[in-house]
């Protein structure tokens, strides 16, 4: 089993900056590769980013050249660093764990706004 803990999220004007994190516990040793989804109210939940154990990462197109994610394997800890946030990305975010299994974190809320 894989736990995952989010944090970071809050309240941000537009333009701003947030930065998630996410520390695995567990059966981290199984995993292989880390994502950020996010659901909006209304819609269905969608994959932001993804990096794997070698360190390739994928974004999707809405938010190329604003977030990056990135990996502490020291801390099993994985970042989503969020920029020129815009008020379209206001979501729960959640971190998701794909190993021997799928797992998910219990979601932060980012909302931007003015």
């Amino acid at each position: 089993q894989v736990q995952l803990a989010e944090s970071g999220g809050g309240l941000v004007q537009p333009g701003g900056s947030l930065r998630l994190s996410c520390a695995a516990s567990g059966s981290i040793f199984s995993i292989y590769a880390m994502a950020w989804h996010r659901q909006a109210p209304g819609n269905s939940r969608e994959g932001v980013a993804t990096i794997t154990n070698g360190g390739t990462t994928n974004y999707v197109d809405s938010v190329k050249g604003r977030f990056t994610i990135s990996r502490d394997n020291a801390k099993n800890t994985v970042y989503l660093q969020m920029n020129s946030l815009k008020p379209e990305d206001t979501a729960v975010y959640y971190c998701y764990a794909l190993g021997k299994g799928a797992y998910w974190g219990q979601g932060t809320q980012v909302t931007v706004s003015s």
